[in-house]
């Protein structure tokens, strides 16, 4: 490996020599020095994406409208909320929580969780591919735009920040959100995120910073920035093998959703300038065999119940400047089909979690009549995009919506403190 002082320069300093690993990380780390000035006035995000399309109907369910809902889903539909275990947990006496979010109950009446029914993207294709592109990169209908929205909020935020941790996509590819100028990470593991182990390329990774600068007497900024990458590395290395133990008893769930959140955890805690971090839940995709109480969608909902409520109970004593939000591509169809399951439709719904939520149910709600539908399904009342731009302007402080999310214009529905 052969990197001179300029292509360190070119490549962004830290984030073009950590980017070439993919196994650095430990187990756990302490504090680092990365933490920016002015962070604390801002909140981390944490965005998930449900992907296949969430069926919001039976996730977040309108029991209120009675047959309209009842009589679409004779099979798969969830029952009106009677206080047992099989039915669903009553919200605001019209919609309720599918039993198996139960473990979100508890944050929703701390005011902690927001709801956001009949949400969704105002482009109407129902291809898995094409709604995540649009709604990743933020302008719907919009096949030319090469960056995500997530990378024009970074490219337009007034503060720098030059941790290469400032954006992290959990998983083996890097979200379309986050593509764009601004370098981010992406990672299947902290664990594995040291050269897959080969310490031969770290030596050398670790030789070729010594020989480019004066690590251990800077005297320039730049020499000072890759002294403290250099040793950010050797104590990365070090505690290798220590281990993370999650707080307040919170127990993720062994799934790659629940280990994608346990180490979003880990890097806020360890103060290393994360800003953003991408993870996903996948397998929404219920054409078949979807279930009602039991069934493939009550697991996913399990899994995805279980890994925020861990993450909220871990992160306790850090909610009031962490923001989780949820989306996916698109709904699922009004009623359910032939093989007990739901077809691709239209609106869904978004969760948003932590200390900076104003709590409850949000729905521009028009109903389940044929003539309040969009194509027979729900419609989409509120644009995803609305949400997203009231959380960059309330919780972090971005308000230059209007180039993160060109030609559209923003309503803000007060899901959000200031």
């Amino acid at each position: 490996m052969s990197i001179t002082r300029r292509q360190f320069l070119q490549t962004g300093a830290v984030g073009g020599v950590l980017g070439v690993s993919q196994n650095l990380f430990p187990r756990w780390m302490p504090r680092m020095a990365f933490g920016q000035a002015g962070s604390r006035e801002r909140d981390v995000m944490v965005v998930i994406f449900n992907r296949g399309g969430m069926d919001g109907l039976n996730a977040v369910v309108p029991f209120g409208e009675g047959a309209g809902y009842y009589d679409k889903r004779p099979t798969i539909a969830i029952g009106e909320p009677d206080g047992t275990d099989n039915t669903a947990i009553n919200l605001n006496d019209f919609f309720g929580l599918h039993p198996r979010l139960r473990p979100l109950k508890d944050i929703y009446d701390a005011g902690a969780l927001s709801i956001i029914h009949g949400v969704g993207s105002p482009d109407p294709s129902r291809s898995h591919f094409e709604a995540m592109e649009f709604m990743e990169r933020g302008i719907p209908g919009d096949k030319m735009t090469a960056t995500g929205w997530v990378a024009r909020h970074l490219a337009t935020a007034s503060w720098q920040n030059n941790s290469p941790f400032r954006a992290v996509g959990m998983g083996t590819m890097l979200p379309a959100s986050l593509r764009g100028e601004i370098s981010a990470l992406a990672m299947r593991s902290i664990a594995d995120f040291h050269l897959g182990g080969r310490q031969e390329q770290l030596a050398q990774v670790q030789k070729t910073l010594s020989g480019l600068y004066r690590v251990e007497t800077p005297t320039d900024i730049l020499s000072g920035q890759a002294a403290q990458v250099f040793n950010t590395m050797s104590q990365l290395e070090d505690l290798a093998n220590q281990y993370y133990e999650p707080e307040y008893g919170a127990e993720y769930p062994d799934s790659e959703f629940g280990r994608g959140l346990r180490q979003i955890a880990q890097l806020i805690k360890a103060d290393m300038g994360l800003e953003i971090a991408c993870v996903d839940s996948g397998g929404w995709d219920t054409h078949d065999g979807q279930g009602s109480v039991d069934g493939e969608m009550a697991f996913l909902l399990d899994d995805f119940a279980r890994g925020l409520a861990a993450f909220y109970a871990d992160m306790q004593d850090h909610m009031s400047r962490v923001t989780v939000v949820s989306m996916s591509e698109f709904g699922r169809t009004s009623s359910e089909n032939a093989s007990g399951g739901t077809d691709h439709g239209r609106a869904s719904v978004m969760f948003v979690m932590g200390g900076a939520s104003t709590g409850g149910v949000y729905a521009d709600w028009r109903g389940l009549s044929p003539d309040a539908l969009d194509e027979g399904d729900l419609a989409v009342t509120t644009d995803y995009r609305d949400i997203l731009a009231e959380l960059l302007i309330k919780r972090v402080k971005n308000p230059l919506v209007d180039q993160i999310f060109p030609n559209h214009t923003v309503n803000l529905h007060n899901i959000f403190v200031e």
